[in-house]
């Protein structure tokens, strides 16, 4: 039988439609939640996402201000911006869209950022805070798969969860959140031996590498959930994910699409970072 697939679209329209009853209540105490994008250089991807972002702000009532920079633009001239946002008492929430143009020092951007501000959860204090178990802002896209698995009710604790990415933007945080939910976490990366002995033992198996059908059904023990975070584009045009989605969904007992799965849910996970912030103003 074919795994479940776990819509991320539904549930992130469910979200937001939460999020829009907590932002009308906040403009009845005079506060609207506000979030500035900072979009440096031409990647036709990178606009992709900035014009989903505001536009689901849009919908939930988050006003966003879009801040566009070319790929010339200086270090000197970003940091100001981003100090000048900083300082904006209007703005409750700051993304830096990445990546950043090969000029720039993508750490040091990102550190300017104010941790209060960073519904990005990329600052290293937020970070700190996440592996000391006090969670401030956390990472949109581990946020939102822990949504993902909390709605579907996969059981967690004393489970076997292996992570295959090391980012500090998906793979770390994630597997500190699993943690946090008790199962065992294995993490894999680019030098892992064997890595089909090790996922084949997964429960939860999250795929986040950006490489294209990494993960195929003989890597994949049956019944598993499997959450693939990668989007790559194939040189048809079309997408898709790290996972092989045809072959695994066959073996899998939940399974998330490319588009369709953990993107609108990282969006989702965006804005309601942001009303947070605004609450605590």
């Amino acid at each position: 039988m074919p795994a479940k697939i776990i819509d991320g679209k539904a549930l992130a329209a469910s979200i937001r439609a939460d999020l829009t009853k907590e932002v009308a209540a906040l403009a009845a105490r005079g506060v609207r939640p506000g979030l500035a994008v900072v979009l440096a250089g031409d990647d036709a991807a990178s606009k992709v996402y900035v014009r989903n972002k505001v536009r689901a702000c849009e919908e939930t009532g988050v006003r966003s201000e879009l801040h566009e920079f070319p790929g010339s633009v200086s270090e000197a001239e970003l940091l100001q911006r981003i100090a000048s946002l900083n300082a904006n008492p209007a703005l409750h929430g700051i993304l830096v869209q990445l990546p950043l143009p090969r000029q720039i020092d993508e750490p040091r951007v990102l550190a300017a950022v104010s941790a209060r501000k960073d519904v990005d959860g990329f600052h290293a204090e937020n970070l700190g805070a996440l592996v000391a178990g006090r969670p401030g802002f956390v990472a949109c896209t581990p946020a939102g798969v822990m949504k993902m698995l909390e709605h579907e009710g996969i059981a967690l604790r004393g489970k076997r969860a292996v992570v295959v990415g090391r980012s500090t933007i998906v793979g770390k945080p994630l597997a500190l959140l699993l943690l946090q939910k008790d199962a065992t976490v294995t993490i894999c990366h680019s030098r892992t031996a064997a890595l089909g002995e090790i996922t084949r033992q997964a429960d939860v198996l999250v795929a986040a590498v950006g490489k294209d059908k990494l993960i195929t059904a003989d890597m994949v023990k049956p019944g598993a959930c499997v959450i693939d975070v990668g989007m790559n584009r194939l040189s048809d045009g079309k997408l898709a994910g790290d996972v092989d989605y045809a072959g695994v969904r066959e073996v899998a007992g939940w399974i998330t699409p490319v588009p369709g799965g953990v993107g609108p849910m990282t969006v989702a996970m965006l804005i309601a970072n942001t009303v947070r912030s605004a609450q605590q103003t």
